[in-house]
């Protein structure tokens, strides 16, 4: 399936780019201008159909952008000691300023067809897609702002983290998008659908599974700390008791 080829794609080139990504996270922005401007120009047929098959793949299908948010979803599952969270996780807000910005140019042109639809009668299917995508653009908006690094500065911590937990709503919807976009064609019994609902699932389902586990030992290991600390701090007033005495 192509998106995993895109997805294999996304996690080697983060791990292999991590470090001009960190140094350098403009020139990697500006790159996802480009390809935004270049998907609007195709669309709008100023493209030769060789530029267009790429572009179309990865960002008329959002491929690209939906695979740079699943790194970044899934460098929150990885322990705080492992490899993969060391490497990772000091990029991730660019990852997803990358991201969204590459979303952009999906959404533009996917909400644009559809305005001259409004007013008009819709199945149900198209419209329930359509506020899930208007959802998403909210979302997108806010994270994506919120994600550089001179926004959260001027930002309260707890209130940025706050925000920041709207990730889960945003990945939850956009599992939501693909499933209604997919729906009808699955329905259909259409092969290509039914294999991409089954990936977009585990994808998203093993997301969800290791997300919670991860929270899950962060709390017990949390726990431990707290216990040591407070058995520590006993066991030295103990002490002090008997120096105290003697």
């Amino acid at each position: 399936m192509d998106f995993l080829i895109v997805l294999t794609a996304a996690v080697v080139a983060s791990v292999l780019l991590r470090h001009p990504l960190h140094k350098a996270p403009v020139a990697f922005y500006a790159l996802a201008v480009v390809l935004d401007v270049a998907y609007v120009v195709g669309i709008e047929g100023l493209l030769p159909r060789v530029a267009m098959g790429p572009l179309t793949l990865l960002m008329g299908k959002c491929m690209l952008s939906l695979a740079l948010f699943v790194v970044v979803m899934y460098i929150g599952v990885f322990a705080k000691g492992s490899k993969a969270h060391q490497w990772l996780k000091p990029v991730r807000a660019e990852l997803s300023i990358v991201a969204c910005i590459l979303a952009c140019g999906h959404m533009a042109v996917y909400l644009a067809s559809y305005a001259p639809r409004l007013g008009s009668a819709m199945g149900a299917n198209v419209v329930s897609a359509l506020v899930v995508a208007v959802a998403l653009l909210v979302l997108l908006l806010v994270l994506g702002v919120t994600s550089f690094g001179f926004v959260k500065r001027r930002m309260r911590t707890e209130s940025w983290k706050r925000l920041q937990r709207w990730a889960y709503a945003f990945f939850g919807l956009v599992y939501v998008h693909l499933m209604l976009m997919l729906a009808p064609a699955a329905s259909r019994g259409g092969e290509a659908a039914v294999a991409s609902v089954a990936v977009y699932t585990v994808v998203f389902g093993a997301y969800a599974v290791l997300r919670v586990r991860r929270a899950w030992c962060d709390q017990q290991t949390g726990t431990d700390a707290e216990a040591t600390a407070a058995g520590a701090a006993e066991l030295s007033a103990s002490d002090e008791g008997h120096l105290a005495s003697a």
